[in-house]
């Protein structure tokens, strides 16, 4: 999308809650709608695809091999790990 379209998205967006602005009722519905958008795209964000999940999993084995974990045998072992972080 190019900055002019974003403008004239933006400009036809708030002329648009303009002509509602003085209903009350109406500016209620909007809010709430705007609510549900916001949490719709908060969804969004925090899912990944399954390559990626995959690819995730394959670098944690690939990490593993290396050796590159942290061997955890005790409550205190664990205490003092989860205190470095």
């Amino acid at each position: 999308m190019t900055a002019i379209q974003l403008n004239t998205m933006n400009v036809e967006l708030w002329q648009s809650i303009g002509a509602i602005a003085d209903s009350e009722p109406l500016m209620k519905r909007l809010t709430k709608y705007a609510k549900k958008l916001v949490m719709e795209r908060k969804a969004d964000s925090a899912e990944i695809t399954r390559e990626e999940f995959l690819a995730s999993l394959d670098r944690g084995e690939e990490e593993y091999r290396q050796g590159k974990t942290h061997r955890i045998n005790t409550k205190e072992e664990l205490t003092q790990f989860l205190d470095s972080l």
